[in-house]
């Protein structure tokens, strides 16, 4: 409600942001389809259905028409990034944030990896870039990342990251969204955002990303009811993430300075040698190969 109330208000928003830049600003939502749509109808926008409405039905001509159809939407808003689709495999079906709102195509890989090409393809036809998410798999999950620490060295399978291979050997995506799970065999100390283990040596080295990485919400419980504001910053940065997200929906209220509050936090960190400027110097190449990319 504090961005989006009707299609008239968010156009005007989103010209008006892009007035103030020099270059193209990237503009971005969660519009996946189903319960996770900021396009309400409620605020005058027409109907969505979820991913896995779309992955039971698992018919090209369907799913390309209602990519198609969110991308027409958001490119007639102004926005031109899209945190969607979601590549989860849907391995818990009671999942209380991917399965238990249908935000997954399916539990097979290869049926997750057509309909998220589908999906990618028809938002690029119209000028929309994607971030798939949550990397490296947040679909076996029991618990809810957005409330508090979220384990799943128990239930995660090696077949989650196939969507995420087959994708980037594909050329499709254009960021890749961390998730805020931890899997202590994969990292023993640090959830996936924060792990430099899980995004630089696997998700960058091993399965050759090279794009922008952006995180989920930095505040969400399951960083921030273990992580002071600063350290998970700086953990973020030098584990590998190029853009973080503050949602500033957080219980605590909104706080007009977080962006000024951050860019203070990154200053200090590398002024101080805990952040290295090469590492800021790779994130400022990688953001502006993404927003040459924007039409």
């Amino acid at each position: 409600p504090r961005n989006i109330t009707s299609p008239g208000q968010l156009r005007n928003l989103t010209a008006a942001l892009q007035s103030l830049n020099a270059d193209t600003l990237p503009i971005a939502i969660d519009q996946e389809g189903g319960v996770v749509n900021r396009l309400k109808q409620n605020y005058g926008f027409p109907p969505t259905v979820s991913a896995q409405y779309l992955g039971d039905l698992n018919d090209p001509d369907i799913a390309s028409y209602w990519a198609a159809h969110t991308g027409l939407q958001l490119d007639s808003m102004g926005i031109n990034v899209n945190f969607a689709p979601v590549v989860d495999l849907n391995i818990n079906t009671a999942c209380p944030v991917i399965g238990f709102y249908n935000r997954s195509f399916s539990a097979d890989p290869v049926i997750v990896t057509t309909h998220a090409g589908i999906f990618i393809n028809e938002h690029h036809n119209r000028g929309i870039l994607c971030a798939i998410k949550h990397f490296p798999g947040h679909g076996s999950s029991t618990v809810d990342s957005h409330f508090g620490f979220t384990d799943i060295t128990a239930t995660w399978q090696y077949n989650e990251l196939q969507p995420y291979l087959n994708l980037i050997s594909a050329g499709l995506p254009d960021l890749i969204m961390t998730s805020h799970i931890f899997h202590s065999s994969l990292d023993p100390e640090y959830p996936a955002t924060l792990s430099y283990n899980i995004i630089t040596n696997m998700l960058r080295k091993s399965m050759n990303w090279n794009g922008v990485v952006i995180s989920d919400d930095m505040q969400m419980g399951a960083i921030t009811n273990h992580f002071g504001f600063a350290a998970a910053i700086e953990k973020a940065i030098n584990a590998g993430v190029d853009i973080l997200i503050f949602s500033n929906n957080s219980p605590n209220g909104y706080n007009s300075d977080i962006a000024a509050e951050a860019i203070a936090i990154i200053k200090n960190s590398v002024r101080s040698g805990i952040i290295p400027a090469s590492r800021i110097k790779e994130s400022y190449e990688r953001i502006l190969k993404l927003k040459n990319k924007i039409h």
